[in-house]
């Protein structure tokens, strides 16, 4: 194989445990095909779909699978290489080698699919699908089930995207051994940054010792990095600034394994030696938010709660800088730390680095009775619900200080009660502090995935006196 598998058994549990959730009908899981960038022959990575990976473990594309659950049959379908392809690939496992690796007895050529589907239709059967995100399954089941491509995402089956989730929600020891790798290297990638980091740089000079951090440990990007000194930009992909001595640097970057289980982490760094005394004080805000919502975690605690510890804990350590005054937890639920924390507080982790969010945030971060706040800031909460042991997830607070929001609600004389806009002004220029790890909810609490990233002030400050010197 040129991708490696967890043993057999992995794969044939997992189905089983899904045929015993669906109990009926016939169950499609759709593999990705190759995408081309500009020009057919001129493909973007491939990445396999994860809820092919995980019931299939085959990191190949072209194929798709069903699983009959009357019946128990599985079939994956897919065509053989001919001697035009291995021209080009070298010679690679026939279809029926690597079915038969993660337990599966029959194949069939990948046009065969559409007769199997049909069939099923004509005989009044069920036939459940996860909600297409790549445009050539959407038209590919638009035309096996024979309705409108724009139809087909409706059809999708809520019960086959929560029976998905209730088993790929809490991590198997082996996969848990994946994403201790995928933090592993991670680390080594923020390591990378904060000691290669220097005023006079670009940004794309760091970012690209952060990429070899990882391709050097045969690992891949499990997103495209943010290093930027405009931390204030939550998703900020720009990397051609020149780094100045005096700000910092914000590197939020994760690691895939070559079994694309991912890693997630945010580091926030002084350009020079020390972060001046201002930068050292949000920091601090921020890093007790951290510890102080990790310390939270573990079974039966409602994610959502441990974002509004962290958002409480940002408004009392504003209010002692003289940013913000009145009652914290007035300010929280009227949504006045928003001016600072904009976005979650974490999510789910795993083969995705936003862990099934295919399926649905509703379904993976919330329940039937838990739904999702529309309040600014809070609406960016990716989990919400409660934990459970085997979840892994992220812990990433920040404080985020935009020009454009303080102006606008300023002039909207928008809670003014819990804001000092006049004090704010002096922080229109800080930028953006964020802090990320990646834990394990265990039966009695939590655990760190990976190594110890340098998070704390002299920690931090260790590192980069170390390499400035």
């Amino acid at each position: 194989m040129q991708f490696r598998l967890f043993e057999t058994a992995v794969y044939t549990r997992r189905r089983s445990q899904l045929i015993k959730k669906m109990s009926s009908g016939l169950i499609i899981l759709m593999g990705n095909e190759e995408s081309s960038m500009n020009y057919k022959d001129n493909w973007y990575p491939f990445r396999q779909d994860s809820n092919f990976l995980y019931y299939f473990g085959i990191n190949t594309g072209s194929l798709a699978a069903v699983i009959d659950a009357d019946s128990g049959e599985e079939i994956i379908f897919g065509n053989e290489l001919t001697i035009e392809d291995i021209v080009w690939t070298g010679p690679l496992p026939s279809l029926g080698e690597m079915a038969a690796a993660v337990g599966v007895s029959k194949t069939k050529p990948y046009n065969q699919i559409e007769t199997i589907i049909r069939n099923a239709i004509n005989s009044g059967r069920q036939i459940y699908f996860t909600p297409p995100y790549r445009p050539e399954n959407k038209i590919k089941l638009a035309q096996w089930l024979q309705v409108a491509v724009d139809a087909v995402s409706e059809m999708a089956s809520v019960l086959l995207i929560k029976a998905i989730i209730s088993q790929r929600e809490s991590k198997e020891e082996c996969e848990v051994e994946e994403m201790h790798k995928a933090s592993i290297i991670s680390a080594d990638m923020h390591l990378a940054a904060m000691r290669y980091a220097k005023a006079g740089m670009k940004e794309y000079e760091v970012m690209a010792k952060v990429k070899e951090a990882a391709y050097a440990q045969n690992a891949s990007l499990s997103f495209h990095p943010i290093v930027t000194i405009h931390g204030e930009t939550l998703h900020n992909v720009y990397s051609g600034n020149t780094i100045h001595e005096g700000q910092m640097v914000l590197c939020d970057a994760g690691a895939a394994t070559d079994m694309n289980y991912a890693g997630d982490l945010t580091c926030t760094f002084p350009v020079g030696k020390k972060f001046t005394d201002k930068q050292k004080e949000i920091y601090e805000i921020v890093l007790h938010a951290h510890q102080t919502s990790v310390a939270m975690l573990k079974p039966g605690v409602l994610f959502k709660d441990v974002y509004l510890n962290a958002a409480q804990k940002i408004v009392e350590g504003m209010q002692q800088v003289g940013i913000m005054k009145g009652n914290a937890a007035e300010a929280v639920a009227a949504g006045a730390h928003a001016m600072f924390f904009q976005c979650g507080l974490g999510h789910m982790i795993g083969l995705d680095v936003h862990d099934m969010e295919d399926l649905g945030e509703p379904y993976v971060g919330y329940t039937d009775e838990l739904k999702k706040s529309t309040q600014f800031g809070m609406k960016s909460l990716r989990l919400g619900r409660a934990l459970e042991p085997g979840f892994t997830l992220t812990v990433e607070p920040g404080i985020y200080m935009i020009p454009q929001l303080m102006d606008k609600w300023e002039a909207e004389n928008k809670f003014t009660e819990f804001i000092n806009y006049n004090a704010l002004q002096h922080y229109r220029d800080f930028s953006g502090i964020r802090v990320e790890e990646d834990y394990l909810v265990t039966e009695t609490g939590c655990r760190l995935l990976g190594k110890k990233l340098p998070i704390k002030v002299a920690e931090v400050e260790s590192v980069r006196s170390e390499y400035l010197s």
